[in-house]
């Protein structure tokens, strides 16, 4: 079974049984049950929902069915067709819509596809609403208005240069001094949206820009996921271009990765903790905020600044949560995500990219000089598919038990604090297994943690 159904969206691969995987009828069924929920919320309203997506393949066919949907149960509809998920999110604030769907698997592969909903702030729907749409899809006694109630199409718009023109009017994107550093980019948007607006953006920040795989195909030239291991080939266009460094972002540009002038990854970790680091020498004191897989480098930074850390459970719409709560000036995911409120609660790669190309020029350093700034960790990102004979509530409790004596925290799975390193051990929202993350002060020691808990874990279940 490969439809993966959580407070995240909806995901699952295309064709297939209906229940199954990420067919038809399942579209249909996920989209009637979220307009339901938003109408509970704005009774007597005629809603209007925005509706963006990747560049995917099955993009277009997906988008169709969540369109007619959405008109079938009287919610008109403001299209803005190839759009990111950061995009998607403001145009549902600036259109001042009632909610919206982002139709993106984020990093999977190809075959997979997923809705994204939003509220009206354009951020994730909580915990709670995710839970009532996953209730409400199961029930079929749901009457559809007739033909005079049905929704219209308001408009099919491009929002991508309203987005750029967003981020670059930040008071923090300095673009004077971007645009005076004259950086040569190699950018790599793996065929899906990001070639569309990424090298624009970098354009009007006055950058030489060297397009890899930004045709819109949905044909990925390599996994996804900006990981370190499928980025080898940008590695290489870098140094023979003599570039200043790398952009690298997912499918639907939330996820941003930055590689060297050297060709070496400066980490997806250290993306955020590079923003942060110039939010924080601009809110001396400020707090900040990210998840409990990512690096203990922003806390540190953080530190540095005289302000305060705080985690949250993984998951965008947790991280933002905490990051209210607490005021936080920025914030985001170990996984490249920086959220930035002072544009809008989302993950939003064009931000990132924006702001840290600020302090890179203001810093006046190259790629390899300003990571060396920063507390050096290495962490270790391992993953245990799923049987049925893995418990995993079972495994996440006796971890806790043979752990007791160390620092534990169990809002999201277990993880645990040792004095030189740390492990964080998850059932993931978006795919059939078990995230094995640990963080060292050594990539030896990052691995090693890492290969004695999935040793654990194995031994706990007898597999």
């Amino acid at each position: 079974m490969t439809l993966i159904k959580s407070i995240s969206g909806i995901r699952g691969t295309i064709g297939g049984p209906a229940g199954e995987n990420l067919s038809p009828p399942d579209v249909v069924k996920f989209t009637t049950a979220y307009v339901r929920l938003i109408s509970e919320r704005r009774p007597g309203k005629k809603l209007t929902v925005v509706v963006g997506r990747d560049a995917r393949i099955s993009g277009q066919l997906v988008s169709d069915l969540v369109e007619g949907t959405l008109l079938a149960c009287g919610a008109d509809v403001i299209n803005v067709g190839l759009c990111t998920t950061p995009g998607t999110e403001m145009a549902v604030i600036t259109k001042r819509a009632d909610g919206g769907i982002i139709i993106t698997a984020s990093h999977n592969p190809r075959q997979w596809n997923a809705l994204k909903l939003l509220n009206a702030d354009g951020e994730f729907l909580s915990d709670a609403e995710g839970k009532r749409v996953l209730a409400m899809s199961e029930e079929e006694a749901y009457d559809y208005p007739a033909i005079d109630e049905i929704g219209h199409v308001l408009s099919r718009e491009d929002f991508n240069d309203e987005h750029i023109r967003l981020v670059l009017g930040l008071p923090l994107v300095d673009v004077e001094a971007v645009r005076r550093r004259r950086f040569k980019v190699v950018v790599d948007a793996v065929n899906s949206v990001g070639g569309i607006v990424m090298p624009k953006l970098l354009r009007e920040l006055g950058c030489e820009v060297v397009e890899l795989n930004c045709e819109p195909t949905g044909e990925f030239a390599h996994n996804p996921e900006p990981l370190p291991q499928h980025l080898t080939e940008i590695s290489e266009v870098i140094v023979r271009e003599k570039a200043d460094l790398g952009v690298v972002v997912d499918p639907d540009v939330d996820r941003l990765a930055f590689v060297s002038e050297d060709g070496s990854m400066f980490v997806e970790e250290y993306t955020l903790v590079a923003v942060a680091d110039y939010i924080l020498s601009e809110n001396p004191g400020g707090t900040t905020v990210s998840n409990l897989s990512s690096s203990r480098a922003l806390r540190d930074v953080t530190v540095r600044h005289g302000g305060k850390y705080y985690a949250s459970a993984v998951g965008e719409v947790n991280v933002t949560t905490k990051m209210k709560e607490v005021g936080a000036v920025i914030g985001g995911e170990g996984n490249g995500g920086v959220i930035y409120p002072g544009l809008h609660y989302g993950r939003d790669a064009l931000v990132g990219t924006a702001l840290f190309l600020t302090w890179l020029a203001r810093k006046g350093m190259t790629m390899t000089q300003l990571r060396a700034t920063y507390p050096a960790y290495y962490a270790s990102k391992n993953k245990i598919e799923l049987t049925p004979a893995i418990d995993v509530d079972k495994v996440l409790r006796e971890v806790k038990e043979r752990y007791a004596g160390e620092k534990v925290n169990d809002i999201d799975g277990v993880k645990i604090d040792f004095a030189e390193n740390w492990v964080h051990l998850r059932k993931s929202n978006t795919e059939p297994i078990i995230r094995v993350y640990t963080e060292a002060k050594s990539m030896d020691e990052a691995d090693a943690l890492a290969q004695r808990f999935i040793a654990e874990i194995k031994g706990i279940c007898g597999i």
